[in-house]
């Protein structure tokens, strides 16, 4: 594989799962992760969904970084608008400090939730609108100087904990342009504005001091399995729990209602959002992976390993470092 292939780990709650096997099975990917190869793990803040656990990013994060050694791990992303710069500083900063140079920090202004949970989590709806200054706010408590005076992050303060701005429109990809940072593309939910805004974030592109040329990070799905009926089994199943995350409000649709749902019009939008999705044996995978790489003109990926089981994620993983040629350790 000629682009480096990193993880986005979704802290999925499969069906009769709990958090805690959740959380044992992110430790179980990012070990794997480490000794095969990848680049890095990162996870996701999402709040108010019943099959996602990553909703205190920054605690699993060192859940995570406690029983790995040497792998990179942050977050994709901190949705920064439901915090403030220099709590977010703190709680990086105190994470780098712990994992000497393992840490990253992923940035979006994506709430992260729906309408009701905003309100919960007492976030102001204009917050969005000052996301280009929050993130020179956090940047100055992390690599200084301090853009508040007299106001400082500790611990924080020059562990220069690198940040991305993650972005699925024009928006992220010109202010990342701007900041001289890396651009991180969801693409695995996302699809429609890739080109344009990698296209955008190449061409306007101005160095800084964490970065002198244009990275790409490309997000894509990855069902890997031994068989190609495997594969395509893992992908209607994972369509099915986006039904019920997305459309039960709360209940679990039996496999019939899901599919009579992912037929209907509504249901469309589930599949369109997988629109690049890599699904089958590892050749397949890899064919489509670097296919996707250049269409994404990507210089990195990062893949979502979509299954609502941990050990097919984790066969998931292991067969696609192994047709990729990764590094083991």
């Amino acid at each position: 594989m000629a682009l480096p292939l990193s993880i986005l780990d979704l802290a999925t709650i499969g069906k009769g799962q709990t958090a805690a096997e959740s959380f044992a099975g992110s430790v179980a990917m990012a070990q794997s992760a480490e000794k095969l190869g990848y680049r890095r793990v990162w996870y996701a803040e999402h709040h108010n969904m019943s099959s996602i656990a990553s909703s205190a990013t920054s605690v699993l994060i060192a859940h995570v970084a406690a029983h790995t050694e040497s792998i990179r791990l942050g977050a994709g992303g901190v949705m920064l608008p439901n915090h403030s710069p220099l709590t977010i500083a703190e709680q990086f900063g105190t994470l780098e400090t712990l994992h000497p140079g393992r840490i990253d920090l992923g940035l979006g202004r994506a709430p992260g939730s729906d309408q009701n949970t905003m309100r919960a989590l007492r976030r102001d709806p204009m917050s969005a609108d000052s996301f280009p200054q929050d993130v020179l706010e956090l940047q100055g408590y992390l690599t200084g100087p301090t853009r508040i005076q007299g106001v400082e992050a500790t611990p924080g303060k020059g562990t220069d904990v690198p940040l991305y701005i993650l972005g699925s429109s024009l928006f992220g990809a010109r202010l990342a342009a701007q900041l001289g940072l890396p651009y991180a593309f969801a693409s695995h939910f996302a699809p429609n504005a890739l080109q344009d805004a990698v296209a955008l974030y190449r061409r306007e592109f101005k160095p800084s001091a964490q970065l002198d040329a244009p990275h790409v990070i490309a997000g894509v799905n990855v069902i890997a399995a031994d068989s190609a009926s495997e594969a395509q089994a893992m992908l209607q199943e994972t369509k099915r729990a986006r039904v019920s995350l997305f459309f039960g409000g709360g209940r679990e649709f039996t496999d019939d209602e899901a599919d009579m749902i992912l037929d209907s019009p509504q249901g469309q939008h589930v599949a369109q959002m997988m629109t690049y999705s890599a699904v089958g044996t590892p050749d397949v995978v890899m064919d489509y992976l670097e296919s996707f790489g250049a269409h994404a003109d990507a210089d990195e990926l990062i893949v979502a390993h979509q299954s609502t089981g941990t050990d097919s994620r984790l066969r998931s993983v292991e067969l696609l470092a192994q047709a990729a040629g990764l590094a083991r350790v």
